[in-house]
């Protein structure tokens, strides 16, 4: 975004011209790389959380039952969103030769539901993975579980 608005300010006041709707082709970039980063940031743990009980408690039984209710809660939310996700691509598309488009360049807005569902989609499979592997006992290293590993080894070092 900085460089399209450097590129702006060059070609208006030091070319005397006009970079033609940068805005909706700007847009279309953001959208997928705002949800590109959140299924990316899903996948590997690292989205944003403000739980701090993982850190405060320290019993193992109650960090595995505190982990389940977590990524149960963020699998149903997710998998509601995609929900969403899907019905507005679903309206999208039932009007297929009438799309809605921005004025200048005609991009259809089905471009950034497209993103938002498939960032959603990838969210959803990753939390439902992360969920299975949890019940089944899998070790995952996921973003917020970086202490669990700490603690382990501590209480390896302690023995």
């Amino acid at each position: 975004m900085s460089v399209t608005f450097f590129l702006v300010v060059i070609i208006r006041y030091g070319f005397n011209g006009d970079l033609f709707a940068y805005e909706e082709w700007l847009l279309t970039a953001c959208f997928w790389g705002f949800f590109a980063g959140a299924a990316l940031a899903s996948e590997r743990g690292h989205h944003i959380n403000a739980d701090i009980l993982g850190i405060i408690i320290t019993s193992p039984k109650l960090r595995w039952w505190r982990r389940l209710i977590v990524l149960t809660i963020e699998f149903f939310v997710t998998a509601a969103i995609l929900y969403w996700g899907y019905l507005m691509l679903a309206e999208e598309l039932a009007k297929y030769p009438i799309w809605k488009t921005t004025p200048a360049l005609k991009i259809p807005y089905f471009a950034w539901r497209l993103s938002i569902f498939l960032g959603f989609f990838f969210m959803t499979v990753f939390s439902a993975a992360f969920l299975f592997a949890h019940i089944t006992g899998q070790e995952v290293e996921h973003g917020d579980d970086a202490h669990d590993g700490e603690l382990n080894n501590e209480k390896e070092a302690d023995r």
